[in-house]
């Protein structure tokens, strides 16, 4: 068995609203991402005492064909998305300073002191400590809007599975398991490589021999991962979660070696995320502002103003302002129901604990369908057209 490098990076899953943006902006790069990767269709919600609570439907998109949701390392998709970029289109520089003009082109600075860049558009997709943040708030001498850590740390990687870890996890099925001391996660990352389906999100292949776990739990103080004791956090993943009843959760933790520790970190909300030409933009952001760039770039090449520049720079300004107000409620109820599933991964009493167990239970019960359904259903398109559409 084997953890994580930083190399790697860490396992995710990504939902059909995603893949759908994929899917529409290229075929064949919609299924090079998919390729390989692990479709799964729910979430499998345990307790530490190995009891079901409910089991959560992780589909989307049309009820005659549901498209899965996808496991697969962050690196992996990162290969599939560079893969299609010719060399030499990409440049690596480190920016130190990004300065709008609202009168004309954006300034881009770099840390090597090389000649700036001057673009009528940047788009930001540069972290917590993001640089372009920095510009969007540019009276501020500090950041108004610095990173906050959640009390939460979060480690985690890849193993090779045993017999008995593939014999206990469900097929097609993330499984989360929840304790009074932690949260701890699993599903496999890729698939058998004879499998005739393993290219298509709309079947569960069979499992391939690579499964990512997490473990996340909380820490008052934020460690500094680079000098976190590699041996003790090992230890303490074996002390936290070693009773847990679940067989997988156990010979996993058993057998692995921590890498490394992730601290959580969030960005507070924003009152905007752009201006005079910059925006700090996922998947469904980059559709978003696209179809409303090109609309606009459009319409200003069809009534243009005194100057081709005047004419882009407004068009810019508008789709930043219309990509804003469409994205924004949506961001912030994904990061609102985010941060409610957080306080179900910190230390709990016993009357917590079998609080929340109850609470999880019932929602199984009562629940018409994963909360998450909304969101996999959502068509940033659609959404996009629709708002193009009222305008006219």
């Amino acid at each position: 068995m084997y953890s994580a490098t930083l190399v790697v990076g860490g396992g995710l899953g990504v939902g059909p609203n995603g893949l759908s943006v994929l899917k529409r902006l290229d075929e064949n790069l919609f299924r090079n991402v998919v390729c390989g990767r692990y479709p799964y269709s729910h979430f499998k919600m345990k307790n530490s005492y190995g009891w079901n609570l409910m089991c959560l439907d992780a589909t989307g998109g049309s009820s005659n064909s549901p498209m899965n949701s996808v496991a697969m390392s962050r690196n992996s998709i990162w290969r599939c998305l560079r893969q299609p970029i010719l060399e030499g289109i990409i440049v690596d520089k480190r920016v130190s300073q990004v300065v709008t003009n609202e009168e004309g082109r954006n300034i881009v600075r770099f840390t090597d002191g090389s000649d700036p860049v001057v673009a009528d558009l940047v788009i930001g997709a540069d972290g917590l400590k993001s640089t372009v943040k920095r510009a969007v708030f540019p009276e501020a001498n500090d950041d108004p809007y610095p990173p906050r850590y959640e009390g939460f740390v979060g480690v985690g990687g890849f193993i090779t599975p045993s017999d008995l870890i593939k014999a206990n996890i469900t097929p097609g099925s993330m499984t989360l398991v929840f304790g009074g001391n932690g949260f701890f996660g699993y599903l496999f990352t890729d698939t058998s490589a004879s499998d005739p389906n393993r290219d298509s999100p709309y079947h569960l292949s069979a499992s391939g021999d690579t499964v990512t776990w997490w473990s996340t739990y909380s820490i008052p103080e934020c460690p500094d991962p680079k000098t976190i004791n590699k041996e003790d956090v090992s230890q303490q993943l074996r002390k936290r979660h070693g009773n847990w009843r679940d067989p997988v959760v156990k010979e996993i933790v058993r057998s692995v070696r921590v890498a490394t520790m992730y601290p959580a970190w969030t960005t507070p909300e924003l009152p905007t995320w752009e201006r005079d030409g910059l925006s700090c933009s996922a998947l469904e952001d980059v559709e978003s502002f696209t179809l409303f760039l090109s609309h606009y770039l459009r319409k200003a090449y069809h009534n243009p103003l005194p100057s081709q520049a005047a004419t882009e720079r407004q068009a810019i300004k508008i789709a930043a302002k219309r990509h804003m107000d469409l994205r924004h409620p949506h961001v912030q109820a994904i990061l609102h129901h985010a941060k409610q599933m957080q306080l179900s991964k910190g230390s709990l009493n016993i009357f917590q604990e079998f609080l929340m167990y109850f609470i999880l239970w019932i929602v199984g019960l009562v629940s018409s369908g994963s909360p998450a359904k909304e969101v996999f259903n959502y068509n940033i398109a659609e959404e996009v057209e629709r708002v193009l559409a009222s305008e006219t």
